[in-house]
């Protein structure tokens, strides 16, 4: 494969505050090889200024094109996913919240295993490696490291990250998975799913984190760990 363009998809919600400044961030990355960008934002339903703030970027920066596309009601952040990998027409495609929490020019080492012809899919995991990590939640840490436990044991996997943001798919591959889930299960169904398919090469780089605070706008709660418990089961267990 001839790999000349990487899709970027950014689900936001309720970004108006910090999403010019991943857009910044991603338009500075300079990748190996003069890979292209594609950057496709899914604004899902914000109900503050997130619309406004994208399409003014938009018109301030007419020399980095973005592909802009919006929900009409708020399906959650699996469902803006679901939008931009449809929409995503480059070779391989990477998911970038549109928060603060990981850096684009860490793009490059995701691209590595698949540039040197090892990798289909890689993880940025948050647990491995000398790069380096905000402290903030045990729990947190806790409970990521008991659901990618979990997941592994269904996968037959030894990822240490399965709940990372940062995961690099061959575009192909994961177009052709039907995946379902429209909130913050979709992190263990991707798992699950793409693990299953025939001959999958998986890898994981270690990443940094510059995790935020639920004051600073962090989203996901104790509810979406229950529900990614669901999902590993459900994808698991009774969609073998």
């Amino acid at each position: 494969m001839v790999f000349r363009t990487l899709s970027i998809i950014i689900p936001a919600y309720n970004e108006a505050r910090t999403i010019h400044l991943i857009l910044d961030k991603v338009k500075e990355v300079k990748l190996q090889r003069d890979i292209n960008k594609e950057v496709i934002v899914v604004n899902d339903c914000s109900t503050d200024a997130t619309s406004e703030a994208v399409r003014d970027y938009m018109g301030r920066n007419a020399d980095f094109p973005i592909q802009f596309l919006e929900h009409e009601k708020n399906m959650g952040k699996g469902a803006a996913l679901h939008t931009g990998i449809a929409h995503a027409s480059g070779e391989y495609l990477v998911i970038q919240d549109a928060d603060l929490e990981y850096d684009p020019q860490e793009y490059n080492i995701l691209l590595g295993p698949v540039l040197n012809g090892f990798a289909d899919v890689v993880y940025g995991s948050r647990f491995v490696g000398g790069k380096p990590h905000r402290i903030l939640f045990f729990w947190h840490t806790i409970g990521n490291k008991f659901l990618t436990f979990l997941s592994n044991m269904f996968t037959n996997r030894n990822l240490t990250d399965m709940e990372t943001c940062y995961k690099l798919f061959d575009t192909r591959m994961i177009q052709s998975l039907q995946l379902r889930e429209k909130r913050f299960g979709f992190e263990p169904e991707v798992t699950a799913k793409i693990s299953q398919v025939a001959n999958v090469r998986i890898y994981e780089v270690g990443i940094s984190y510059y995790g935020r605070t639920y004051e600073e706008g962090k989203k996901i709660g104790w509810k979406d760990g229950f529900r990614a418990i669901y999902c590993i089961l459900k994808y698991g267990i009774f969609k073998r």
